[in-house]
């Protein structure tokens, strides 16, 4: 019964798995769809390939949004509504590239890391024959994917976790990230769940994540309470240091799957150092989706902004109406 139940809610976290061309998602077709950025590993993997999403109007170079969506780190899936993406930030000018990275159960951690910084070089190497702007790159995610967004802006200074994944030229870094609902300190997530974990099944709406076989301890391969160290080179919040680009993170505080005290914590570790940080946090939003997030009342009422900015300055909470308008005007901001 445990290993059914946690069936049951890793499914409730899992997205559908994506064909070579992603159907049934919103927005508009990729303009060019599965390019490889990297060779497959292993060789039926869809973990390195990418979408890319033009603008039809605008002059070129367009600056580009990584969009690289949530599954629990157990699909290869984060090309998957990428479309919503450049539905929305086309018409701003943006150029969207849907990026996959390997699952757990094709290679344990830091290959995520390593595939979405090689994703970010192949942009880089390949954006004069695509139109794209190579200075101008910020990086999007939500729930998994909001991991995998705050861990690659936070690591652009961090040679060490390249990898050797695709081609090796040029840097990783990105002028700025969004995540959504990001899971950070995966050692404290049980604690602040809505509900209660008893023998690693969840109650009340909970998700356990300390159990051996929680979307966590795989991500790490090992229970993540028995190797604390493992967990933590996985912790964005570990990486926060003086070099790192501005973040907008969202968070539900109803969130059954990711604990709203997840995304809070990246927001403070960054604006105890004083970083560029804006934190939207939604009181009664759950886990996703995004698109509510950004334009349904229900989801959205009661909404507050924290900020930190140059000097170390801070604002908020205050009321704030989230909508795709801010993300673009963040993008603006730290990517012209």
């Amino acid at each position: 019964m445990r290993t059914a139940a946690l069936a049951v809610a890793t499914l409730a976290w899992l997205p559908t798995p994506l064909p070579a061309q992603p159907a049934g998602s919103s927005g508009p077709p990729p303009t060019r769809a599965g390019i490889a950025y990297a060779p497959a590993e292993p060789a039926d993997s869809q973990g390195h390939l990418l979408d890319l999403y033009l603008p039809e109007q605008g002059d070129a170079p367009f600056p580009v949004v990584i969009w690289t969506g949530g599954s629990a780190w157990l699909a290869e899936n984060g090309r998957m509504r990428a479309g919503l993406v450049a539905e929305n930030l086309n018409p701003a000018g943006y150029a969207v590239a849907g990026v996959s990275i390997r699952s757990s159960t094709s290679a344990p951690f830091p290959a995520q890391l390593h595939d979405v910084k090689a994703a970010i070089r192949w942009l880089r190497l390949h954006a004069a024959e695509h139109g794209l702007d190579p200075g101008r790159i910020a990086i999007m995610g939500d729930s998994s994917g909001g991991w995998t967004a705050a861990m690659a802006a936070l690591t652009g200074d961090a040679p060490e976790l390249e990898g050797a994944v695709g081609a090796r030229e040029g840097s990783s870094a990105v002028r700025s990230a969004v995540a959504f609902y990001p899971p950070t300190d995966f050692l404290l997530m049980d604690a602040h769940a809505i509900g209660e974990c008893e023998n690693g099944v969840g109650k009340d709406g909970a998700f356990c994540h300390d159990g051996p076989e929680s979307p966590e301890s795989r991500l790490v391969g090992c229970p993540i309470q028995t190797c604390p160290e493992a967990v933590q080179r996985a912790n964005p919040v570990s990486y926060v240091s003086p070099a790192d680009p501005p973040l907008l993170i969202l968070h539900g505080g109803a969130d059954p799957l990711v604990p709203f005290h997840q995304g809070e914590l990246l927001y403070e570790a960054l604006s105890a150092a004083c970083r560029d940080a804006t934190f939207v946090a939604l009181p009664h939003a759950k886990h996703g989706p995004v698109a509510a997030f950004l334009s349904d009342d229900a989801t959205r009422a009661g909404a507050t902004l924290r900020a930190t900015g140059d000097g170390c300055t801070r604002s908020g909470p205050e009321p704030f109406t989230p909508t795709w308008q801010t993300v673009i005007d963040f993008l603006g901001r730290t990517t012209r």
